[in-house]
């Protein structure tokens, strides 16, 4: 099975997944613990990335057009 990420809280007694996941038995898991000041600490430098990146192109930044791309992304699916 390929890694993957899946969301679960404690209840007080138990992992619980939050959402339905089919593992089979004995499968090995891995298991992160963050702290709500990490989750607000990471929610604050998300926002501050957003602002720095919208602070890095000005409101009259031109439109390039798709001719100007030399070598396309395959896996991007376009808008």
């Amino acid at each position: 099975m390929k890694t993957i990420a899946l969301r679960a809280h404690f209840d007080g007694e138990h992992i619980q997944l939050d959402e339905p996941c089919d593992l089979a038995q004995d499968t090995p898991v891995m298991i992160l613990v963050r702290s709500e000041e990490e989750d607000d600490e990471r929610d604050e430098w998300g926002t501050a990335a957003g602002l720095l990146l919208e602070n890095a192109y000005g409101e009259d930044e031109p439109e390039y057009p798709l001719n100007l791309i030399k070598e396309p992304n395959p896996d991007y699916e376009g808008r």
